[in-house]
């Protein structure tokens, strides 16, 4: 009973993806970004002035995005930052592939709150609003966690 039932779906995956790569330009879903955000949190600040930030965007479309901005009312100003070998850069955006992920973690890309208006506090939220090169902007609520928060142990 179990062996039609496979072959069906994957039958139909099969058609699916052979859709999803029509170049048709038909403008369905495929063929733009479609953008989440998941794991935000900001780890309380420890400055009077500034503030780390960190979160996952994940993009299930078929067209890449570039994240170009973030703002808080929270901060004066909300930069983007890269860090390779040890070696802070900041960024006026950062690419989100296609079928892919922009990271922004602890030692890696990360958002910087800087000219903090408040000190936000572990147990307070944070908005955070993100504007794309072509999606409509995504408004996220942070939660301030501990300073030395981990999200791999959630401590």
């Amino acid at each position: 009973m179990r062996r039609p039932a496979a072959l069906t779906a994957g039958a139909l995956a099969g058609a699916l993806a052979l859709t999803g790569c029509s170049g048709s330009g038909s403008g369905s879903g495929s063929e733009k970004a479609e953008l989440s955000v998941s794991s935000p949190y900001m780890p309380q600040p420890v400055s009077a002035d500034m503030a780390a930030g960190f979160l996952t965007i994940t993009n299930k479309g078929g067209a890449g995005d570039k994240l170009t901005s973030v703002t808080s009312d929270v901060a004066g100003q909300v930069t983007m930052h890269s860090t390779t070998g040890g070696a802070m850069a900041e960024k006026s955006s950062f690419a989100i592939p296609a079928h892919g992920r922009l990271v922004f973690r602890s030692g890696g890309n990360h958002l910087m709150f800087e000219e903090l208006k408040r000190a936000p506090k572990q147990g307070q939220k944070v908005t955070v609003k993100l504007t794309f090169a072509t999606s409509g902007p995504l408004t996220v609520e942070m939660p301030v966690r501990p300073a030395t928060y981990n999200p791999s142990t959630g401590h």
